[in-house]
């Protein structure tokens, strides 16, 4: 029996359907996720769970010229399958394939871009206002999950839709999860439990009282706004209908008659309007719908088991390092207390929250408030430990700069998926921190150069007593043995690993281990690298440096960073305020510009700062040494 599937390239194809039909094709839709992300991996319970809601948006929106804006964009995959991108649904997150998230370049059904939670009601409010000024009667769509409703930015947008009282409409996915489980009050509030069994029950009973009283028709009347508020006080309405929405449902996600005849009806409505969608994440696959957070990102797996193809080697993450050495920095240390926003799970900070809850917070996807919040506690004599992926923390810059460095705060912050982090893509990659971190006054930054060094990090990250950043990279460490005890570093001191004549390789973090290999590796070409673990983007070890570059004036910077204003551009500087001139220097590192997705390896060697790279760097610096050396010999004898 041919697939429907088969003769879907756009969304025009399905307008034709029936309801059976777009049934048929959810089944069909699922079982190419499922075929698919198993061998591919990726992103999975969040567009399982999205399927029929994905079918009747672009049935009953005349997309793309209706916007459909996706809060972001994991849950599109049954987007990208109905857009055009089927036959490309293999590459995705890979080298030159499609991107795990919504891009425009990729596609104009992809009309907003997206790969951080909260941004999608601003975006479509701009889209309305904007065609609102042009004159335009499209219609405009934001898709945000309930897990999104712990981001800030996604009630300063509710809040100015309301007071601009235009044609937005906004889907509210509720599938009572994000990454890890959905916290906070507004979480609490939009409880399936509560909005189905207790509002229905209230309504129910209210009705039956209405059916119950004698003929008149004002006293029905009254009856009935009685019973309105009532339920309204009881229901996500109620917050809803505060900020100038008209709230509709809840409705069934997976009933796409129910999810077509609200559309439609919603379509004519006058103002903003929120349509509350219940959901399953994982709908489909029993693995998944059984355990979606274990499932909201996968490698390949096998299908019929749910388990990974590739089982998890003997070396341990960074992220592992970093949990079990806070657990057990704050077991000796009662003031100590982790932080995260929504990634408890993907800091590492799951395993403190295990063994100390009380002591252990995750605030949402909000991290300005994580920030401060943290800040709170330092002044109250704690240590609060904030892990936030590096691209997440660039949200709370402000918060920062503001409320932690100007106070000249003890908050230590951790910055998990420091540098390029691989299939995520540019929306993910961390690879800004050192830049919008290093020109805060009171702060200092450091990063490690495995996972021994980490933990070590961490204890010198506690025992300080300001505003101190360290960051790691995503995936597993060098595979180092752990030292049993661990120790607080010098401040502002770097290591060298290697002593040398020729050129200075200055290395900082996930680089530092590639740039002694390349230097080994030098060394049978005649060419003496001194090799330098730099621990500190800031401060910087100037007794080194500047005995190091005024005996060798030829330096190689390598950083898992962009070149503009990191590790290379502060040492720079250095040299500047030391007037030691005459030194040749090559930075190595992210160019300036946005990075796509791949593999880490792929990825850096793309950017030039892997191993080979670096060793090339030499050679190239070591020739112009010779070439200028033999030149002004050759002057010398004329």
């Amino acid at each position: 029996m041919a697939r429907l599937l088969d003769g879907v390239e756009y969304p025009k194809d399905i307008r034709g359907f029936s309801v059976e039909q777009l049934n048929q094709l959810a089944g069909e839709i699922r079982e190419e996720v499922i075929s698919v992300v198993s061998e591919v991996g990726g992103h999975f319970a969040s567009t399982l769970g999205a399927v029929e809601l994905t079918l009747a948006l672009h049935y009953a929106f005349n997309t793309p010229e209706d916007r459909i804006i996706w809060d972001t964009g994991h849950q599109a995959y049954a987007h990208k399958l109905i857009c055009g991108r089927r036959e490309r649904l293999a590459t995705i997150r890979q080298l030159g394939g499609l991107s795990g998230f919504l891009s425009r370049e990729e596609s104009a059904y992809d009309v907003f871009g997206a790969g951080h939670a909260g941004t999608s009601i601003s975006a479509a409010l701009g889209m309305v206002e904007a065609n609102s000024l042009d004159g335009s009667a499209r219609k405009v769509v934001a898709v945000i999950s309930d897990g999104c409703l712990s981001a800030g930015l996604t009630y300063e947008g509710l809040n100015s839709a309301g007071h601009l009282d235009k044609d937005l409409i906004v889907i509210l996915n509720d599938n009572e999860h994000f990454i890890d489980p959905r916290v906070g009050a507004v979480s609490s509030f939009l409880s399936k439990q509560f909005t189905t069994n207790l509002a229905v029950r209230l309504q129910k009973n209210l009705s039956t009282l209405l059916k119950s009283l004698p003929s008149g028709e004002n006293l029905k009347h009254v009856a009935r706004k009685l019973r309105d508020s009532f339920v309204g006080l009881v229901t996500p309405g109620f917050l809803f209908e505060s900020l100038g929405f008209q709230y509709v449902g809840p409705i069934d996600g997976h009933n796409i008659g129910e999810m077509l005849a609200t559309l439609e009806n919603v379509k004519k409505i006058d103002g903003p309007t929120l349509v509350h969608v219940m959901t399953k994440k994982g709908k489909g696959y029993l693995p998944a719908e059984k355990e979606p957070i274990k499932f909201h990102a996968v490698t390949p797996f096998h299908v019929l088991t749910g388990k990974a193809k590739k089982e998890k080697g003997p070396i341990p993450t960074y992220t592992d390092i970093f949990g079990q050495s806070l657990l057990r920095l704050a077991t000796e240390n009662p003031k100590v207390v982790g932080i995260t926003a929504a990634m408890g799970s993907g800091t590492g900070i799951d395993k403190l929250q295990r063994e100390l809850p009380k002591r252990t917070y995750d605030v949402g996807i909000a991290e300005q408030h994580a920030v401060t919040f943290a800040g709170g506690m330092a002044t109250e004599g704690f240590v609060p430990v904030v892990a936030i992926y590096s691209t997440f923390l660039q949200r709370g810059y402000d918060e920062i700069l503001h409320d932690v460095c100007l106070q000249n705060l003890h908050v230590v912050f951790a910055l998990d998926r420091g540098g390029l982090v691989g299939a995520d893509g540019p929306t993910h990659h961390g690879v800004f921190d050192f830049a919008y971190m290093r020109s805060m006054p009171n702060l200092a930054i450091m990063a490690p150069k495995d996972e021994n060094e980490l933990q070590h990090m961490l204890k010198t990250a506690i025992d300080y007593s300001g505003p101190i950043s360290l960051r790691y990279p995503r995936g597993e460490g060098w595979g180092v043995a752990l030292d049993s005890e661990m120790k607080s570093l010098p401040i502002g001191k770097a290591e060298l690993l290697r002593d040398g004549s020729d050129v200075v390789i200055a290395a900082i973090g996930q680089t530092v281990l590639p740039a002694l290999k390349a230097a080994q590796e030098l060394a049978p070409l005649g060419i003496n690298a001194a090799v330098v673990n730099a621990r500190f983007v800031k401060p910087l070890d100037g007794e080194l440096f500047g005995e190091l570059l005024n005996r060798i004036p030829r330096l190689i910077t390598v950083e898992d960073h962009v070149i503009a204003g990191g590790f290379g551009s502060a040492l720079i500087e250095f040299l500047a305020d030391q007037n030691i001139t005459g030194v040749e220097i090559k930075r190595l590192g992210v160019p300036d510009r946005f990075i796509p997705h791949g593999t880490q390896d792929e990825l850096r060697k793309m950017c030039g700062f892997d191993k080979d790279a670096i060793a090339q760097a030499a050679l190239q610096i070591m020739r112009r040494a010779k070439k200028k050396s033999r030149e002004g010999w050759e002057r010398g004898s004329a």
